[in-house]
């Protein structure tokens, strides 16, 4: 029983690689009924059920069965119809003389089971005119066929005459192996599209073997002792042209050009050889020879499509490109290609009225074609609502391509949407967080919107992750160096203020009665400094800056004693790769620091003007740190390298100004 379901389940899997696998249903169904073929006469005879022929009945029903629920499946995923196809795949089944289709289609299975017996022709593919049809019965080609269909009988009046004995089961296994499996491929049931296929033999090769060397076995019983000799070097001679040949097809099967050329040679009247080989001499950039084989396709089958598609491609000429254009919309009324490649013709030329009907109708045949909605928009530059509504249809068709939201958001900026665009540029970063258009287009759009903080954001987060796809290390010891010189390249640069604040001269308070803790925290660029917490925090009016420098504010400060040099640190931009600060040199560390808050600003305006604070004689001046703090390192000797307090080398600073320029 569970053989039974092992043989379905697999025999299920087989249809799903190739629909001949259904056929081992049949095959089953057939080897089973020849081995109780002695039960199922007596049974017959007797006109009673017994046990043994009771399971075969059961597993005959259950094969059936679930031969009919597969059947089912295959012809839904096909949506309830067969595949069409054309004359050049398979020119018999379109011929319209039922005397010829018969005699050529009984000739190719003839000539199929030769392929298995002596595979000397052999190509990848024989569509077309790879074997000319069968017209009359004088053609010499019918011996083979008559040959062949009569050993077929000449199995089948054996199989028959040894069911109640069965003392040659693999004869009957063997000729079921290879008839059955090929039945659907020899267009009695139904048409296929191609006139003969090396793929289907795969199963039929295994009953040839069997039959052949069931046959050499009782072959090889009934000859003398003199003549095994020369039968056994006969066999060794095949097996070894066998593998020779074996050898010398995976040598075929090397390259594409190898393959291909193997096929010339193979088939050199077969015109979709010629227009394969045409297809790599152009994808190898020889336009001369490909427009050569082309032609040769062309002569072999005049009513190619595609070949009049693709020479037209590579004519210079606008007339004789027209020309092939036309020819293959004649021949295929349905050719999205050549319905695009004319309309690319026409819109070159500048008949744009063309070239709109040529890409509708390309369109028409295909609504997902991308290209043809791309085209249609360059030719609808006067009409932007029609070409906004393009662009949408394809970001819709094409969700997770990051040129096309791109594109699209270039499009919305254009038309001073803003919002629209910036949400495109951000899809489009979420698609690929390294497209740099989609980044330049989102830095363009924060510009125009006054977003300066989000801006230098943007920029500093997408530093970082090229860094990391490169391979880099996004923190390095001098994180604050080259934060510093982003916000000098963005005019966003953050000023840092000495800590020693004194309180307002209306309070008439000492300027050493207290230390005073701040952060300076600098949300708009990505990092903050932050000085550590000494005490109570200040309490200051939420005026302006510029307010507070003309009218004394009175501040209340708490008294304590002065707290030790906090250590600065820069807090990187949050980022889905680091999460931690990196502190900076430790020239920087002595100092005293306190930054005054900045006033709150909106989404849409610009960078806030640099916080300034009193000093302690209440003159209204501000001071910076001196140059000498901002001074860099000296630059060491050629011959030696920078390195970290770690003692590994220093990376070099990862800048911006290739990207800020296309700003």
């Amino acid at each position: 029983m569970n053989s039974i379901w092992l043989s379905i389940v697999l025999g299920g899997l087989s249809m799903l690689a190739k629909e001949t696998g259904i056929t081992v249903f049949l095959l089953n169904v057939a080897y089973d009924t020849y081995r109780n073929w002695p039960a199922l006469k007596r049974t017959m005879q007797d006109m009673r059920w017994s046990e043994e022929t009771h399971q075969f009945g059961r597993r005959v029903s259950r094969v059936l069965l679930s031969m009919g629920v597969l059947l089912a499946v295959r012809l839904a995923l096909l949506q309830g119809s067969l595949p069409r196809f054309s004359q050049q795949d398979n020119p018999t089944a379109f011929h319209p003389n039922l005397y010829v289709r018969l005699l050529t289609f009984c000739y190719l299975a003839a000539f199929n089971w030769w392929l298995l017996l002596c595979p000397s022709t052999l190509s990848h593919d024989w569509q077309m005119g790879s074997i000319p049809l069968v017209t009359t019965l004088s053609d010499p080609r019918n011996l083979l066929t008559f040959i062949a269909f009569g050993a077929a009988l000449l199995f089948v009046f054996r199989g028959l005459m040894d069911c109640e004995h069965q003392r040659h089961v693999p004869v009957v296994l063997g000729f079921l192996l290879l008839v059955l499996p090929f039945l659907p491929a020899t267009n009695l049931v139904v048409t296929v599209g191609f006139v003969v296929a090396e793929r289907v033999l795969y199963i039929p090769s295994m009953g040839c073997l069997i039959l052949v060397v069931y046959g050499a076995q009782r072959l090889w019983e009934r000859l003398d002792a003199r003549l095994r000799r020369p039968f056994l070097l006969l066999t060794i001679v095949l097996l070894a042209a066998g593998c020779l040949k074996t050898i010398a097809r995976n040598q075929d099967w090397s390259s594409r050009e190898a393959l291909l050329r193997s096929g010339l040679k193979t088939l050199p009247h077969n015109a979709k050889m010629h227009y394969n080989f045409g297809n790599f001499l152009r994808d190898s950039s020889r336009p001369e020879p490909a427009i050569a084989h082309y032609r040769e396709a062309l002569r072999l089958w005049p009513t190619y499509a595609s070949a009049h598609n693709n020479i037209g491609t590579l004519m210079p000429q606008f007339a004789t490109a027209e020309y092939h254009f036309r020819e293959a919309i004649k021949y295929a009324s349905e050719h999205i290609n050549a319905h695009y490649n004319l309309g690319q013709l026409y819109r070159k030329s500048n008949r744009t009225s063309d070239a709109i009907r040529m890409l509708e109708r390309c369109i028409q045949l295909e609504p997902l074609f991308t290209a043809a909605y791309l085209e249609l928009v360059k030719l609808y530059g006067g009409q932007p609502e029609a070409a906004g509504r393009l662009l949408a249809r394809v970001v819709r068709l094409n969700p997770y391509n990051a040129d096309l939201r791109r594109q699209y958001g270039d499009w919305l900026m254009e038309q001073n949407m803003l919002l629209e665009a910036f949400k495109q540029y951000q899809e489009g970063i979420k698609i690929m967080e390294t497209h740099q258009l989609s980044v330049i287009g989102a830095c363009r759009c924060l510009r125009k919107m006054g977003q300066q903080s989000r801006l230098h954001q943007m920029v500093l987060r997408w530093q970082f992750i090229v860094r990391l796809s490169n391979g880099g290390i996004p923190i390095q010891n001098d994180i604050y160096l080259r934060d510093w010189s982003i916000k000098h390249e963005l005019r966003n640069r953050a000023m840092i203020y000495d800590s020693g604040s004194s309180s307002s001269s209306s309070s008439g308070s000492s300027s050493g009665s207290g230390g005073t803790s701040s952060s300076s925290t600098n949300t708009g660029t990505g990092s903050t400094i932050v000085n550590g917490d000494s005490g109570p925090t200040t309490t200051e009016d939420t005026g302006s800056i510029k307010d507070c420098s003309k009218i004394n504010c009175r501040k209340q400060t708490n008294t304590q004693h002065p707290a030790e040099p906090a250590e600065i640190s820069i807090r990187i931009l949050r980022t889905p790769h680091c999460n931690r600060s990196e502190h900076i040199p430790s020239s920087l560390k002595a100092c005293k620091l306190a930054a005054a808050s900045a006033p709150p600003t909106t989404a849409n305006s610009a960078a806030p003007e640099p916080p300034s604070t009193h000093n302690g004689k209440g003159s209204g001046k501000t001071k910076k740190w001196s140059k000498s703090r901002h001074k860099p390192k000296r630059q060491q000797p050629s011959g030696t390298t920078a390195l970290d307090p770690n003692g590994a080398p220093l990376a070099a600073p990862l800048l911006v100004s290739n990207l800020l320029d296309k700003l």
